[in-house]
């Protein structure tokens, strides 16, 4: 088991660490998106829904005329905007293929298109913590799927091979070297275990019926079998074909208003228009994730044309509920701020979990090498790794946000150009670990995550109008909450830096110049008796008669 968990751990590690930090982060994706589109300017109170709906949809009447489909997101306490994408129409696709997509993003208060700088925002981070990214999704979410059940194993076997770990939670050692990287581990696996074991397990359940998907396949036969139960378990509208016949679209706000007397004025997800301008029009308005564990869609599904309520579907049965509370509890969209905030602290938990097992792995065998200094390549190359999968993620991280407020605001597929700078920064890491003596590396790397960290906010001050200073006195959380953020990480950087500089390593005890020869009989000498044992035979010999 110790094995096990040791060598489950180290293979999967460096993309379970990288899985886990873009994981932790994503509980605040919104606040980090609307961090990287400063245009938009800070919403004190969450505009009406209901008009918001109404204002977008006639925009969208000139916006996408044609579009077989539009999907509006409505504005909610996390989020200042309003956005839309809509399919292309299939006139305007290649042949043989299907309409692409358009998109973009609106002012809720007036409705109009706004103009603002081209980023993925912190979507990239959700994103890439289960597909990663340059490969194809499905190979990308299977990784992803294979390190999940990497970290499952070494958690099973952990709290096997550890069988006081619960004791050792509440003893650290501070300053012993491999026995503190070993208390750390404990403590930080211990604190989160709960979590750890639920985030990892539902993980995989989000994407079960692309890992384990030949129970679907044996039980429905045919493509509308399968559509039917996609349609069951997942609480789908039935999709209807155009009518081929123009009618006006009833009033939006009319249908948002009836899912708000029944989930609440904010608690809306997304308004979806299939057919619109079409005798067939349908409007499907989504529930939002205030309240509410469990992701299975609930909806209220509208005749376009006259507004009638068709259908309204709001539990899933046994099998599709209890797969979206899984799904619910990994992603944590229901969690309002005080839970998001332990949900971030208890994954950056896991996150250092991760962190401390990889580094423990070399601390543990660097006192056995011949001579530390020239370690085998084996070694030598996880001591790189761990560098740059460490200390690299985090500054290659900081490096897409300086990215956003540094790259020209016209130069072409500015949002992929984000991304790309995320690599090379990381790849930039690896080159200078690999060339670097490794504590020199560890330090300096540690360092310039400090330096890209807390300048961050100083560099936001000087390419946008929203400085640190304005955005805490105008209540704008979101701006100042992220940035006095940034600072934290950067002095908790900053502590794992000067530890790592001050550390020096124990000498291993010199080996005796005689030590490799059997003892004689003069080696054996009184002289050796330790001296309670010497004491002790000195008094027997006073009491002997």
């Amino acid at each position: 088991m110790s094995d096990l968990h040791i060598w489950a751990g180290l293979l999967a590690g460096w993309l379970l660490y990288a899985m886990f930090l873009t994981g932790t982060v994503s509980y605040f994706k919104e606040e980090i998106s609307q961090w990287m589109r400063p245009e938009l300017a800070h919403q004190a109170e969450v505009p009406d829904p209901a008009a918001v709906a109404a204002r977008i949809a006639k925009e969208l009447e000139t916006l996408a005329p044609g579009s077989p489909q539009w999907s509006i997101g409505l504005p909610d306490a996390r989020s200042n905007i309003a956005s839309a994408f809509w399919r292309q129409p299939q006139a305007q696709a290649q042949p043989g293929r299907r309409g692409g997509f358009g998109r973009a993003t609106f002012d809720p208060a007036t409705g109009q298109k706004v103009s603002a700088r081209d980023t993925v925002g912190g979507e990239f981070f959700y994103r890439f913590h289960f597909q990663f990214h340059y490969m194809p999704v499905f190979l990308g979410r299977w990784l992803a799927g294979l390190c999940a059940m990497f970290m499952l194993v070494a958690i099973v076997s952990g709290v096997i091979t550890h069988k006081k770990i619960f004791i050792d939670f509440f003893t650290f050692r501070w300053g012993k070297g491999q026995r503190s990287w070993l208390d750390a581990h404990n403590a930080l696996s211990v604190f989160g275990l709960p979590f750890h074991a639920m985030i990892t397990y539902t993980g995989l359940v989000t994407l079960m019926l692309m890992y384990m998907p030949w129970g679907q396949d044996l039980a429905f036969k045919t493509a509308a079998e399968r559509q039917e139960a996609q349609n069951t378990v997942f609480l789908r509208p039935p999709q209807v074909k155009p009518a081929g016949e123009p009618a006006a679209l009833a009033p939006i706000d009319d249908m948002v208003r009836q899912a708000q007397a029944r989930w609440g004025r904010y608690n809306l997800g997304r308004v979806t228009v299939s057919n619109p301008s079409d005798a067939n029009a349908r409007v499907t308005i989504t529930r939002g994730s205030d309240e509410r564990v469990s992701t299975t869609s609930q909806f209220m599904h509208f005749d376009g044309t006259t507004g009638r309520l068709l259908e309204s579907a709001g539990s899933a049965g046994g099998a599709g509920e209890t797969r979206g509370v899984m799904v619910a509890l990994h992603l944590g969209h229901f969690a309002d701020p005080v839970l998001r905030w332990l949900y971030f602290l208890v994954s950056l938990a896991g996150t250092a979990m991760v962190g401390t097992g990889l580094v423990l792995w070399t601390v543990k065998r660097r006192a056995k090498l011949p001579d530390p200094e020239k370690p085998y390549f084996g070694f030598w190359l996880v001591e790189r790794l761990n560098i740059a999968a460490i200390a690299g993620l985090s500054i290659a991280m900081a490096g897409m946000l300086w990215a956003n407020r540094l790259l020209p605001g016209d130069i072409a597929k500015r949002a992929d150009w984000e991304i790309h700078m995320f690599f090379i920064v990381w790849g930039a890491t690896l080159v200078w670990a690999l060339v670097r003596p490794a504590k020199r590396a560890w330090v300096e790397l540690l360092w310039a995550g400090v330096a890209a960290l807390a300048l961050l906010p100083l560099l936001n001050a000087l390419t946008t109008d929203r400085p640190l200073w304005r955005s805490l006195a105008s209540g704008d959380w979101v701006f100042g909450g992220l940035e006095l953020t940034l600072w934290v990480l950067a002095l908790a950087h900053a502590a794992l830096a000067i530890c790592t500089g001050r550390h020096k390593p124990k000498a291993r005890p010199a080996r005796q110049a005689g030590a490799a020869r059997p003892a004689s009989r003069q080696d054996s000498a009184p002289k050796a008796i330790a001296p309670d044992v010497e004491a002790g035979e000195l008094a027997l010999q006073k009491a002997a008669p």
